[in-house]
């Protein structure tokens, strides 16, 4: 190792030097609660650890049921202030508190599929009859913006700014919250595009007819594709860890996938009856199922062990 003389040299000069500048020191207060309240959604979307997780340790327990009286579910959520949101097939969308009490319909006219939450005060909700997406504002409960696309729209996920939707049975579009189109996905599915993630520019998705789950890349070209034991996949949504749980309809079971496709485990067996739709609160390690026929909604614990 050979040290260059210039160094020396360019040290001299600074310690002659009286001073070299000044700082100041400006004290700015900020409102952290608008800071969390803009980018809690948009952080939990993105985390995913980059550690793999052994889905063997991995462990699911029923914590208690709950009676609920609706149509059949389409798809659910769990706000970040704790209420869930629960789609009835073609029909309204609920509002339920956290202990899974319905408070109220929201205001928004028409027969909705699918809801994703964007930020604290607003939620994005598909229309397939309208061949639209309604972006809705819960605090002032008005419907702010509709996007219009050119096919029925089904299945909806939010990553990185944008919103990703199923469109009919073969593409996943991505689009930005003016409705610009930013990339198109050409996918294949036996059954219309109902439920996928979309996260780290991988897209999931499940074809419940086709009784497989799919992971590709932004490009469409298919990562995996996992079918041992599948009888109809349906809801599905990842751990920190990029592990897939996906609700088996048919066969009334929650099963893991790991991120690369190649392994899996029932993690829920019992007390299941048609599990739908599924969402997970990774700060909480718990989550909620509901059932296809809208009677139930079951809270779970969830450990990766």
């Amino acid at each position: 190792m050979e040290q260059n003389n210039e160094i020396e040299k360019i040290i001299k000069k600074l310690g002659s030097l009286g001073h070299v500048g000044e700082l100041t020191v400006v004290k700015t207060d900020m409102d952290l609660n608008n800071m969390n309240k803009e980018t809690s959604v948009r952080r939990e979307a993105q985390v995913e650890s980059q550690e793999q997780s052994n889905i063997n340790n991995m462990t699911m327990n029923i914590e208690k049921k709950i009676k609920i009286y609706m149509k059949k579910g389409s798809d659910m959520i769990w706000l970040t202030d704790g209420r869930l949101i629960v789609v009835e097939w073609y029909d309204k969308v609920n509002l339920l508190t956290p202990d899974g009490k319905l408070q109220k319909q929201l205001p928004i006219p028409g027969e909705a599929f699918s809801v994703i939450q964007i930020n604290q005060d607003t939620i994005a909700i598909t229309y397939p009859k309208e061949t639209a997406i309604k972006i809705f504002n819960m605090e002032n409960e008005t419907v702010t913006k509709v996007i219009t696309l050119d096919k029925e729209c089904y299945g909806l996920s939010f990553f990185n700014n944008s919103l990703a939707v199923g469109l009919n049975d073969d593409e996943i579009r991505i689009i930005d919250l003016e409705g610009n189109t930013l990339n198109s996905l050409q996918v294949q599915s036996q059954s219309g595009l109902l439920n996928f993630v979309y996260c780290n520019d991988r897209v999931i998705y499940s074809d419940w007819r086709g009784k497989a789950v799919y992971c590709v890349d932004r490009s469409g070209k298919q990562i995996w594709r996992y079918k041992e034991d599948l009888t109809a996949p349906r809801g599905l949504c990842t751990d920190n860890y990029g592990n897939i749980i996906v609700a088996d309809c048919y066969s009334h079971r929650i099963i893991v996938i790991s991120k690369d496709g190649q392994d899996s485990k029932v993690l829920l067996s019992d007390g299941l009856k048609y599990p739908t739709c599924i969402c997970l609160k990774h700060c909480e390690s718990s989550g909620f199922i509901c059932d296809s026929e809208g009677k139930y909604l079951t809270k779970f614990n969830f450990s990766s062990g």
